[in-house]
């Protein structure tokens, strides 16, 4: 039974990306105006159905809050979609060198999304927005537990891209998600890159598909709060950063690392606001249920401070927020040292900011190098220090790592995928968006010539030494011209290779197929002959 379910699998894989790419093919044809209004539409109907979504993700999977939910996934639309809106993607979208350099975007292709089952809803809906943003089209590999919720997501989105004049098929999502299905999919020849969220083994699965990846792993965060910190704010950014969701962002904060001047009153601060400090049998009894061995057991994922301590079999006040271990070193032997993605705290003392910055680099390097740090102080110099020595490619200051991180509470890119950099195994080092969907060619004019002026181009255009851009304005318009509408009506009689241009009408306006208008083309040319 489950060998059938496997094939269906595979066979579904490659039916999808099929049909994603037919509809790309088409799509890729869109000017910007045409990719905006899209995009609005995908975030403003995610936006609207937020609600619904959250307590969709919150029933099948058991994992978070409704509440925080309800955030990602106005975070993962209306704030992702504000942080793009103005990026161009389509045509000519930037000129340089007085002219000599002109970069134009191109789309990837089809881009294969693995959703985890702790952000189901909100990255689905991302990861489309940035997808479709660069002409793309997507074909999303749901978690299995979360299947319901993040095809429901998915409908909602699609539907509201087709409303807006998108090709019908541009997002697809596996109904049979399997181990092999996914794979399947990664490698499938209609796919042009990967966005994987999960798991470190889907992602090396990813990266050896044979298919360009961008890949995305774990955090094991430390938050290490300096002397000079302003304790109160720091505790309850820490505190809230934790229980965001129940920890299920990579980006929450796993360790409170405190300098022994301060430790008495954070301690105070941290039961103030609903911190439990578990003695010594409590933290035994803790281990043997949240780690087996150095791997996070699943069950305790994205669940109450509560129920955690109740499975593990002890009990804790009601208005518990997050349960606080005291740990002393990292690794292996100190099980709660690892990422616990639930409202869980390992505790370290330590003399200074110097003992502070190692045991920082030690909870980094157990499973979260390359990710995110925070840091509570107000002295720069330390805080600078840090910037500077840790092996976190986002350190966050003064604020909530969780939200933080994916720029919810800070000026970083919005976003539900956080690279690691080569540090943490992947090609990205920044929180991913719609500008890494997208290719980028170059039209490069000779800058240094090897030959006079007088000899005759390729192109046999006149010789018009003496200007900027090598030709004379009106000859080079003209030749631009004509070019184009010769190859909107007959590509093949003009240029060789696989180009495939229509002319569109938006608002009455003319616009190429490349999605250059005519006055476009005119402005880059008068650039050119300034």
């Amino acid at each position: 039974m489950n060998f059938d379910k496997d094939l269906q699998s595979i066979q579904e894989a490659r039916s999808l990306a099929a049909k994603a790419k037919e509809a790309q093919l088409e799509f890729k044809h869109f000017n910007q105006e045409q990719v905006d209004k899209i995009i609005k539409a995908m975030a403003d109907a995610g936006f609207r159905e937020s609600e619904r979504l959250a307590k969709m993700a919150h029933e099948e999977t058991g994992f978070g809050k409704v509440s925080d939910k309800i955030i990602k996934n106005q975070f993962g639309t209306k704030n992702v979609w504000e942080s793009i809106k103005d990026l161009k993607t389509v045509g000519v979208i930037e000129v340089k060198n007085e002219g000599r350099i002109v970069k134009i975007a191109e789309p990837m292709g089809v881009v294969a999304a693995l959703v985890p089952s702790t952000n189901p809803t909100s990255t689905a809906m991302f990861k489309s927005i940035i997808s479709l943003k660069c002409r793309n089209g997507i074909v999303v590999s749901p978690h299995p537990k979360a299947l319901k919720c993040t095809m429901e997501a998915l409908k909602v989105v699609s539907d509201a891209a087709e409303k807006a004049g998108a090709p019908k098929g541009l997002i697809q999502c596996l109904s049979i998600p399997t181990l092999e299905g996914t794979n399947a999919l990664m490698k499938d020849k209609n796919v042009a890159v990967i966005l994987a969220t999960g798991g470190m083994p889907m992602v090396h699965s990813a990266y050896s598909s044979g298919t360009p990846a961008y890949g995305v792993g774990s955090g094991n965060v430390p938050a290490f709060i300096e002397k000079t910190a302003n304790y109160q704010k720091a505790v309850a950014d820490i505190v809230y950063g934790t229980t965001f969701d129940n920890g299920t962002l990579c980006s929450s904060e796993q360790a409170m690392i405190v300098d022994r001047s301060i430790k008495e009153q954070v301690i105070e601060e941290a039961k103030r606001i609903g911190c439990y400090f578990v003695n010594d049998d409590e933290k035994k009894k803790l281990e043997t249920k949240v780690a087996r061995g150095a791997k996070l057991n699943a069950d305790i994922v994205g669940k109450p401070a509560a129920w955690i301590a109740n499975y593990a079999g002890f009990s804790v006040p009601d208005n518990t927020k997050v349960l606080v271990a005291e740990c002393s070193t990292v690794g292996k032997e100190e099980p709660l040292s690892i990422e616990k993605l639930s409202p869980m705290l390992a505790f370290y003392t330590v003399d200074g900011w110097l003992e502070g910055c190692h045991r920082c680099i030690e909870l980094l390097q157990f499973g979260g190098i390359g990710h995110t740090m925070a840091i509570h102080s107000s002295d720069k110099e330390i805080i600078m220090k840090f910037a500077l020595e840790k092996p976190a490619f986002r350190i966050v200051v003064n604020t909530p790592s969780s939200v933080g991180a994916v720029g919810y509470t800070t000026g970083l890119m919005p976003s539900m995928t956080l690279g690691p950099g080569t540090w943490g195994g992947s090609i990205i080092s920044e929180n991913v968006s719609a500008k890494h969907l997208m290719n980028i060619k170059t039209l490069a004019f000779e800058m240094n010539p090897v030959n006079p002026s007088n000899c005759v181009t390729s192109l046999d255009l006149p010789n018009t030494a003496g200007a900027k851009s090598g030709y004379k304005e009106g000859d080079f318009t003209k030749q631009i011209e004509e070019r184009l509408r010769a190859r909107a009506g007959n590509p093949a009689a003009v240029f060789s290779g696989n180009i495939s241009q229509s002319k569109k009408s938006i608002s009455g306006k003319t616009v190429l197929g490349s999605g250059i208008s005519e006055d476009e083309i005119q402005k880059i040319i008068r650039d050119f002959n300034k």
